[in-house]
Formats: C-alpha cells, sequence, structure tokens
C-alpha cells in the first residue's frame, strides 16, 4: 500500500473512528492482498509509512470474497472485477485475508 493510501487510511480512521471502516482491497495476489491487510491492521510492515506502529486493527476484505461480493450489485460486480476474478487464485487469497483478519482484527 503506497504511502498516499496509508495516509488517507488513517486520516479516514481519525474522523470516522475504527469501528465505523471497513478497507476493501483489490490486489491480484494472496500476499500483495495479506500485505495490505497487515498494514491497515497491525501497522506497515515495511516501516516506511505513515501507518509504521500505528495498529488500526480495521475490517479488511478482498473485493472478491463473498462477504463483499454479496453486498454489490451484480452488474457492476461483473463489469468491474468478473474478468479478474477468472484469472485469480481465490481461495489463497481468501486464505491471506483471513489469517490476517483472525490475527490482527479488532472490529
Amino acid at each position: 500500500m503506497d504511502l498516499e493510501n496509508q495516509k488517507r487510511v488513517k486520516e479516514i480512521t481519525e474522523a470516522h473512528g475504527a469501528e465505523n471502516v471497513v478497507v476493501v482491497l483489490g490486489a491480484a495476489e494472496g500476499e500483495a492482498s495479506g500485505i495490505a491487510a497487515e498494514t491497515v491492521t497491525a501497522g506497515d510492515p515495511t516501516f516506511a509509512g505513515p501507518l509504521t506502529g500505528v495498529s488500526l486493527g480495521l475490517k479488511v476484505y478482498h473485493i472478491c470474497e463473498e462477504e463483499i461480493k454479496s453486498e454489490v450489485d451484480a452488474g457492476v460486480y461483473d463489469e468491474q472485477v468478473g474478468m479478474m476474478e477468472m484469472v485469480l487464485n481465490l481461495d489463497e487469497i481468501a486464505a491471506e485475508m483471513k489469517s490476517i483478519r483472525d490475527q490482527y482484527t479488532k472490529y
């Protein structure tokens, strides 16, 4: 997660409270999703951004996880994500996201 997005997440969390923020990611690999998820839950693992040492504990999901997919209009989802979903390793992504949530999510 780049430094600008870290800053935005931190500002939104400060403004609205961590219990009211859900982060939805869309990285194409489980590892990349996991690093971004760890950043918004436990803090920046690269020690380079605004979330270094900041444990927000936010709820975090990948757009392809059923919890989020079921909340999105099916037509919009198919148009925006459907093609990508066909080439992703959804099981790997879901397992990575669940692992991060289980370890670090507070809300």
